[in-house]
């Protein structure tokens, strides 16, 4: 679907037109983006040092001789002993339960490219944060002087 130049503009809003209630809400709505951006960039995180500890875990362990005992992974934290089969390929899960046969070398160059892939998304969620917490630190500013500017007129009005 094509959409127009000004479709694809980022929409700007005065905020000292609207009331102080709307202008709440657009508080609360950029809140709520970035608690669930940040929540997203922590995860991308955690996701990038799994990587990273994958590709560690194929370096060490196969540095050790076939037969040697390890401790398999199940689930996060649950781990059950077993034997080093073979250090001529190793099993890469890559996503969804999908696990793929490679070489060590080819693992390593697997779990490499998605911490640097990763890296490169969480640069630019970081710039996304950014940017939503100067909105959010703006329209805390203009709902600040809303309040101080009504409650100024309220007090004015009730001292006679």
């Amino acid at each position: 679907m094509a959409t127009t130049k000004a479709e694809s503009q980022p929409q700007t809003i005065d905020l000292n037109s609207l009331p102080t209630a709307q202008v709440n809400n657009v508080k609360n709505q950029l809140t709520q983006e970035l608690q669930h951006l940040t929540t997203s960039f922590s995860q991308l995180k955690q996701a990038q040092v799994k990587f990273r500890d994958c590709a560690n875990s194929v370096r060490d362990g196969l540095q050790k001789g076939e037969g040697t005992p390890i401790l398999v992974p199940l689930t996060p934290s649950l781990y059950v002993p077993g034997k080093l089969a073979s250090t001529d390929t190793v099993l890469v899960d890559v996503g969804t339960g999908f696990y793929v046969e490679k070489t060590p070398s080819a693992a390593r160059d697997f779990y490499s490219r998605k911490v640097i892939e990763l890296g490169q998304n969480l640069q630019d969620l970081e710039k996304i944060v950014q940017g939503k917490q100067g909105n959010l630190n703006v329209v805390e500013d203009v709902l600040r002087q809303k309040v101080i500017a009504e409650n100024s007129k309220g007090g004015g009005e009730g001292s006679t």
